[in-house]
């Protein structure tokens, strides 16, 4: 089968540059090992005037990535705008977050039919479509107009809320019945799943049998998949790390204290203020914690030109600056606030460095930090997790010290366990974590999904489909402010 790959952005996968986030490195290896297709931007725009969407075209492993340059008239409203200012927010239930406008909207179809275009030229006999996350969750739709009847399947790699949250995104009720276009949507979580199905059945009104929605698309499949991730790899990379010059740097500083570690992008969902503020508690509550745990907190700025993202780069700062002044002393900073990326391969070693692990998002689909951390562990003397049950992982990893990331008390509690707990107790929790990941690995997810999908092209042939319909992108195009396509 010739599968082709979609996201909004690709990954290179070069071991000594950074990650741009989660799903670059979760689709790495697959496409890598599997000969697939990537297609995603370039991160360029160009204006659009070209006859046909330019792709570049390179080697990745067995597979390939393709690039393309993004139309500049749509590019922000399409980015910045529906999916980051009105997707985003709703989808991890901050609905007070979304700000958005009708021509947002517009952009976002747009590109998603700018994308279905572009892909046209990937399509062979026995091609699959696999898309990835809320950046496309209309490009089936768009593929299906264009008369693509090969199977086509979508995975969100975010959460997906309640349907009173969903009803917040502005022409939702056009977005998920385009989505329904695919014929298999998968989720992180059972309840992410249960969630969508909710919706479809309550605001739609259609049919569900057993997890298969029924629309004028025909039947779309609804399964779940949690990510995983190459846990050897990982910890082979954090083996190998020790004498890069930044652990060892790292290692030298410490003065025989405890560090936690947190790796995020700088976003509201991971719950940095709040994570910061249990830091503040532990060391006032309990100062006997002050000078023997600190906190090395890497944050990646992101999506900057959004105002809730610069605004929350401006409050996790000063509550750094606020908290390392109350707290430090000449010869101790209490957390050490960087603001890059870093390589998978540095990462390893610094989650290896680290005796506390703290992965405390407030919503997170997963969250494949709180994976790495755990598989790049000393086997002899590993860490301590402690993860927000608000995260997907929090569904395998349920022998992590889970918390509630609003519960700052809390926190500071469990943290403090962290750093007193037993080797004993640390090898049997560190165990049972490793078991799951060996288990449920980057691989076997893929291969789960890619068969599954085999599955929705059988099932296909066997069921007629309904009675035909005006297509998807036709019908929000006419309901449009703008009635023209630009593209």
């Amino acid at each position: 089968m010739n599968l082709v790959v979609v996201s909004n952005r690709v990954a290179r996968g070069k071991p000594n540059e950074p990650m741009t986030g989660g799903l670059a490195a979760a689709l790495l290896p697959v496409v890598e090992h599997s000969g697939a297709i990537w297609v995603g931007s370039s991160g360029r725009v160009r204006d659009g005037h070209q006859k046909e969407p330019f792709a570049e075209i390179e080697a990745l492993g067995t597979g390939a990535i393709a690039t393309l340059d993004l139309p500049a008239a749509h590019y922000g409203g399409y980015y910045e705008g529906f999916a980051n200012s009105a997707l985003w927010p709703a989808l991890h239930s901050r609905s007070d977050l979304i700000r958005v406008s009708r021509e947002d909207y517009v952009s976002y179809r747009e590109v998603n039919a700018f994308m279905a275009r572009a892909l046209l030229r990937f399509r062979k006999a026995e091609t699959a479509f696999w898309v990835q996350d809320y950046h496309f969750l209309a490009l089936g739709a768009e593929l299906r107009d264009l008369g693509v009847d090969d199977p086509i399947g979508f995975f969100l790699h975010t959460p997906w809320p309640v349907a009173a949250v969903v009803q917040g995104v502005p022409n939702h009720r056009e977005l998920i019945t385009a989505m329904l276009a695919y014929d298999l949507l998968g989720f992180q979580t059972e309840e992410d799943r249960q969630n969508f199905l909710g919706y479809v059945g309550g605001e739609l009104g259609l049919a569900i049998e057993g997890g298969v929605a029924i629309s004028q698309h025909g039947r779309t499949r609804c399964e779940v998949f949690p990510i995983g991730i190459d846990a050897e790899k990982f910890a082979q990379y954090a083996a190998k790390s020790a004498s890069h010059p930044d652990v060892s740097r790292l290692r030298r500083s410490l003065n025989g204290e405890r560090l936690a570690i947190g790796v995020d992008r700088l976003d509201y969902s991971k719950g940095l203020v709040n994570r910061i503020s249990a830091f503040d508690r532990l060391w006032t509550e309990q100062p006997q914690f002050a000078r023997s745990i600190s906190l090395l907190q890497i944050a990646n700025p992101s999506r900057g030109g959004i105002e809730a993202y610069g605004t929350l780069q401006n409050d996790v700062a000063r509550l750094v600056t606020d908290v390392n002044g109350r707290h430090g002393e000449v010869d101790w900073t209490p957390i050490r606030y960087l603001n890059k990326g870093f390589s998978q391969a540095v990462l390893a070693g610094l989650y290896r460095t680290a005796q506390i692990g703290v992965v405390t998002p407030l919503h997170d689909g997963m969250n494949l930090v709180a994976k790495e951390y755990v598989a790049a562990q000393n086997p002899a003397d590993p860490g301590v997790l402690v993860l927000s049950k608000f995260a997907g992982a929090a569904n395998e990893l349920d022998t992590a010290l889970l918390v509630n990331p609003h519960d700052i008390d809390g926190m500071a509690r469990a943290i403090a366990v962290a750093a007193s707990m037993p080797l004993t107790e640390r090898k049997m929790r560190w165990d049972a974590m490793m078991k799951k990941l060996r288990g449920h690995t980057i691989q076997q997810w893929s291969a789960d999904f890619v068969a599954e999908l085999e599955k929705c092209r059988t099932e296909k042939v066997a069921v007629a489909p309904l009675a035909a319909q005006p297509p998807q992108a036709l019908r929000w195009l006419k309901s449009a402010i703008s009635g023209v396509r630009l593209i």
